[in-house]
């Protein structure tokens, strides 16, 4: 089809081609092209104007040149409206027939897909996400990471990608030494921890550190129990394997309730045995240097870390974060042949990864290897009503199991609120979906680099931008169908092209759908695409308050049953993107 799935990027496309074959135009022209107000049309282009300028041309005459030559090329001339308008900005309105012939491309998730994928150079991609230390429950600070992470890996297999999603636990560090102390001195039984086995590691910690704290002897004893775990005595390591074991079946608990899952869990112990290779290669190439007895690496005329070292070796001769970190990427590119390396934490953490950035393009040029393409895709903090991080009335970190189980509880007393008669499993259901998608959304509708307010009242309500409004819009059009006794797809044969303006309004809005989930994937920014459901819900919203749908014509009915359909089509879609579960009743 002209132009292709994305309208707006096949049209900048179309738009450049011809006017490279313009007197006036040079190589450098971008037509700049963005999704216009309703009342100037479907997408505008804004280039000409400052392609004039650096070229000293006037721009309303250039704009004026290329219109006409666009509006000679008979394809674009049937498919497309096209003004002039203001000091050289070109304005597009698509033509019913062309925007009902594009409605086809939106008729199913495999068309979807399908049309996300064009032009697209497939890559292998690790999306490194949430990453909990283990011996620890998730608190509410992982679910931004878990919960982002999850919905990039979801996009870009959509767009073809072959996607690694890798939680890269932290399970080798200083808190196993305290442990194996805490447990000796208590003569706990990891085998024998009760129902709530982490909680009893966390208290079993908590003792550790107040000893640790109590008898400076006793930090050096947890000191060299971590040494003989990390040299392999067989008592610690049989110790380290059953807290491990117990925390990863927890944190399965919420990564279930979330949805999310992993191709890969390796934790910083996969790397112990291979970060004396990084020693070596960084010596070898001469990257790293010593300073003050540990291995470090500077990066001379950097405005931050000409003075500030990038440590991959402490003095005492232990590694750190930094080396694990770099084992990680030589392994992910050796072994997943990654071409691109997405890391999603928390923005406290850009420093650190800035600078395991710069180490590893020198260590890959010295070494004369491609380097892959590497993100650091970071977010803001939970807050609280008092505006600070969000944690319990005690002073805790909320735990981010009981968030998701609260907010569970809590969609459950609107549902039951609301519809009475439900029966209770059908209620229990519809609360599960309601709540977690709740939660889920309420993060992700946040621009990920800004801190954002958790407010239950408003993440669990029926109107604004939350999931319970997309949830409900989407068991909506399912109403509709129910009630004509046709399912989506079907009734669709006697359409004539959209007429009224609420059709119109909806259609456009449709288009919208493949720019939308573009600009969201090439940001790696969620808060797009949920932007873009919103709007395109509160279109359906007005076109069906205006247009009845089940009327005796069957062209009328059949082009607002096609909206219908679609509409339904992109809401499911994009939602599973987002990895909310969607319902036919609510």
């Amino acid at each position: 089809m002209l132009f292709g799935f994305d309208l707006m990027a096949g049209l900048a496309e179309s738009v450049r081609s011809i006017a490279c074959q313009i007197d006036g135009f040079e190589e450098d022209f971008l037509p700049e092209p963005r999704p216009a107000e309703a009342r100037f049309g479907d997408f505008q282009a804004n280039g000409v104007l400052a392609h004039a300028k650096r070229h000293g041309r006037n721009p309303r005459e250039l704009a004026t040149l290329l219109a006409e030559r666009l509006q000679e090329n008979e394809e674009l001339n049937e498919a497309v409206e096209i003004e002039v308008a203001g000091p050289g900005f070109l304005n597009f309105r698509f033509k019913p027939l062309f925007l009902q012939r594009y409605l086809a491309l939106l008729s199913d998730i495999d068309k979807l897909r399908e049309g996300a994928r064009q032009g697209v150079n497939p890559l292998k991609v690790v999306v490194d996400f949430s990453s909990p230390n283990t011996a620890k429950q998730m608190h509410v600070g992982h679910i931004r990471s878990t919960i982002i992470g999850d919905v990039l890996a979801r996009m870009l297999e959509f767009q073809g990608h072959k996607v690694t999603r890798d939680n890269h636990v932290g399970d080798w560090g200083t808190q196993f030494g305290i442990l194996i102390l805490a447990i000796q001195r208590s003569g706990t039984d990891l085998d024998s921890l009760g129902e709530a086995p982490l909680e009893a590691l966390e208290n079993l910690y908590r003792e550790g550190n107040r000893l640790i704290q109590e008898d400076p002897d006793l930090r050096k004893i947890a000191q060299a129990e971590l040494v003989k775990l990390q040299e392999g005595d067989p008592g610690n390591l049989e110790v380290w394997e059953k807290i491990n074991k117990i925390s990863l079946a927890a944190f399965e608990e919420v990564y279930e309730l979330l949805g999310v899952r992993f191709d890969e869990t390796l934790g910083e112990s996969f790397y112990s045995d291979k970060v004396d290779k990084i020693y070596e290669e960084l010596q070898q190439t001469g990257i790293s240097e010593e300073s003050d007895g540990a291995m470090v690496v500077f990066h001379e005329g950097h405005p931050r870390f000409a003075k500030q070292p990038f440590i991959v070796r402490k003095s005492d001769g232990a590694s750190n974060y930094a080396t694990t970190d770099l084992a990680t990427l030589k392994h992910r590119v050796e072994v997943f042949q990654a071409k691109e390396v997405i890391y999603v934490t928390d923005g406290r953490q850009r420093d650190h990864f800035e600078q395991l950035f710069l180490t590893a393009e020198k260590w890959f040029a010295a070494s004369q290897r491609p380097l892959p393409l590497l993100k650091h895709i970071w977010f803001g903090t939970i807050l609280g009503e008092d505006g600070k991080a969000i944690k319990t009335r005690s002073g805790d970190p909320v735990k981010l199991l009981d968030l998701l189980k609260e907010a569970i509880r809590r969609a459950r007393v609107i549902v039951s609120e609301k519809n009475p008669e439900l029966p209770a499993e059908e209620a229990d259901r519809i609360a599960r979906v309601t709540g977690l998608a709740s939660v889920r959304y309420a993060d992700l509708s946040q621009n990920r680099t800004s801190d954002y307010l958790f407010e239950w009242d408003k993440l669990l309500a029926l109107e604004g931008n939350t999931a319970p409004y997309l949830l409900y819009a989407v068991a909506r059009i399912h109403g509709i169908f129910r009630k004509i006794g046709l399912a989506p797809g079907e009734g669709e044969e006697s359409a004539t092209p959209v007429e009224t303006d609420y059709e119109k309004g909806l259609a456009r809005r449709l288009l919208f759908f493949a720019p939308a989930l573009s600009q969201t994937i090439r940001e790696l920014k969620p808060h797009y695409l949920c932007s873009y459901l919103y709007d395109l819900a509160g279109d359906f919203a007005s076109f069906y308050n205006q247009d009845k749908v089940a009327v005796e014509e069957p062209a009328i009915r059949s082009r607002r049953l096609i909206l219908c359909a679609r509409t339904l089509t992109v809401l499911e879609t994009g939602l599973g993107l987002l990895g909310i579960k969607t319902l036919a009743k609510m």
